[in-house]
């Protein structure tokens, strides 16, 4: 996937202290103090530790960490669901923190959308009621909001489950109904947090499915929180790892992956499929000239995974082309090993 490079959500120097001396809690996590020592002197957690980072428009972003890690906490304040201790937050150009209650519901309304693990749907009204609800909020007429709210489950698999109520639908069914909610309203921004984590394995796959498919044909921007690192990987064009509140590393999957910042990242990589993962591209050794012998030619963006079997019956590098099959490349058995092994 493609990053985009226009810029939509900024959060710079986000702060959020639970309880306490939130002034004194901000002065020395400013020092460096450990959140421990921090909750221990001032009696507040550090939930959210001095987070700056951009979303470009179209983009997928993951958040991802432990129970306890600050990820959810920094979605709300994203989404001003909570009141950051300090720092600032942009969406769609508009300065969060500086709206006034009418401003910011407008920007609830009509720019960004939130999908939570917990489905939220009403029970006494229908399913295509639950998805058109933000329509109803923004005032929209009710055969042009029952309309939408139709075409929003057919393209979330719901076709033809409009009329039946909530309860009438598996938990997986239902967590579509909530994306589908979230979709009517036409949000510039969608925020998830956790949304597929209470589903069990084979609904959470296809839901992620469903939410690539959704990426592909519409190019929402999207921040996504979970704990789940191979779901961060499926889901991600960029992925941020946070610990005690902080960030660890941002970057893309390959960059984490081949150069994590910390033992923690490392650690969270360890087990990570790479093969599956990293392409010819994060192996090769880059030239326009031919790979000498008779090779087989690989593409850039194909897996080490599928490569794997060509370079192996091979004993020259492969050659490598880029997307309008000129030389980009060679791709060499050390270079792979040493990427594969690379601890």
């Amino acid at each position: 996937m493609e990053t985009p490079t226009e810029p939509i959500i900024h959060a710079e120097n986000i702060w959020k202290v639970f309880g306490g001396d939130a002034d004194r809690a901000l002065a020395m996590g400013a020092d460096g103090a450990p959140r421990e020592d921090i909750r221990a002197e001032t009696g507040g957690l550090v939930a959210v530790r001095d987070v700056t980072f951009e979303v470009s428009e179209g983009e997928s972003f993951v958040v991802m960490g432990l129970s306890g890690s600050g990820k959810s906490t920094l979605i709300r304040c994203l989404a001003r669901l909570i009141e950051p201790t300090t720092g600032r937050v942009k969406l769609c150009g508009a300065d969060l923190l500086d709206l006034d209650d009418d401003e910011l519901r407008d920007v609830r309304r009509n720019k960004v959308s939130m999908v939570f693990q917990h489905f939220g749907l009403f029970p006494h009204r229908t399913v295509v009621d639950n998805a058109a609800y933000g329509l109803e909020v923004q005032g929209m007429p009710k055969a042009e909001r029952r309309k939408r709210a139709l075409e929003r489950l057919e393209a979330v698999g719901l076709d033809g489950w409009g009329d039946h109520h909530p309860q009438q639908l598996s938990g997986g069914m239902q967590q579509r109904v909530g994306l589908a909610r979230a979709l009517c309203v036409d949000p510039e921004i969608l925020f998830f947090d956790e949304p597929f984590s209470a589903l069990d394995p084979l609904i959470r796959r296809a839901m992620q499915d469903e939410l690539i498919e959704l990426q592909r044909r519409e190019q929402r921007t999207i921040v996504f929180i979970t704990h789940d690192f191979d779901e961060a990987l499926r889901l991600a064009d960029r992925i941020a790892i946070m610990k005690d509140g902080a960030l660890e590393q941002v970057g893309t999957a390959a960059e984490i992956l081949t150069k994590p910042a910390t033992p923690y990242v490392e650690a969270f990589t360890r087990d990570a499929p790479k093969s599956k993962i990293l392409t010819v591209a994060s192996a090769m050794a880059r030239s326009e000239t031919t790979a000498p012998g008779r090779s087989p030619t690989v593409t850039e963006d194909l897996s080490l995974e599928e490569a794997l079997p060509l370079l192996l019956g091979n004993s020259d590098p492969l050659q490598v082309v880029d997307e309008h099959g000129q030389p980009c490349g060679t791709l060499r058995h050390t270079d792979v090993a040493d990427l594969l092994t690379l601890r």
